[in-house]
């Protein structure tokens, strides 16, 4: 076993994944991650699934250069998404690792989150293409790290779901602060 970049706070309740040298394109990857950290195990499956499907897209953020605008980047708060297939397909398998450690750790498979999730470059791997006049050009691929680690929440991410208030005070302490400072403004 490898070490990790940071270690859980409860080890006991935690349950950990890692993949090295993963032939799967480190910044399609990394954003994929991104997009799944803190989310529940069961909606990062669906997520990854959707993903697939092109029901859902992976927003990019930072590695968006020459990255198209996609209508399904709205509900992530930005305008360039993905369907990074590969990527989604090496991190549902990986989750499925770390499901079936927390399983055998004896954890409560439905209420696991995604605690920390990492993507690092790995050695690059060199091919060749051939061009004119004879010429010889690199052709050079950008494996990665993957490493995660699982935590049992509190209470079941669904539970916490419910409790949502619906707005309505919400609007009433806005409207309550836009009085107040147009008050102490006006004299």
């Amino acid at each position: 076993m490898g070490r990790y970049a940071r270690e859980p706070e409860v080890a006991a309740k935690t349950c950990k994944a890692r993949g090295s040298n993963l032939r799967v394109h480190f910044k399609n990857t990394c954003e994929t991650a991104n997009a799944i950290r803190k989310m529940p195990l069961k909606r990062a499956f669906t997520y990854l699934k959707n993903v697939i499907g092109h029901k859902e897209c992976v927003p990019f953020r930072r590695f968006n250069g020459g990255v198209g605008r996609c209508a399904q980047a709205k509900q992530w708060g930005t305008t360039q998404g993905r369907w990074p297939k590969k990527s989604a397909e090496f991190l549902l398998q990986m989750l499925k690792n770390a499901e079936s450690n927390a399983d055998y750790s004896g954890l409560d498979v439905d209420r696991l989150v995604i605690e920390h999730i990492q993507v690092n470059r790995a050695a690059c791997l060199r091919r060749r293409t051939y061009r004119a006049h004879g010429r010889i050009n690199p052709y050079m691929s950008s494996p990665c790290h993957i490493e995660m680690w699982l935590t049992e929440a509190e209470s079941s991410p669904e539970a916490g779901k419910g409790k949502k208030k619906k707005g309505g005070k919400e609007g009433a302490d806005k409207s309550a602060k836009r009085t107040k400072v147009t008050g102490a403004v006006t004299h």
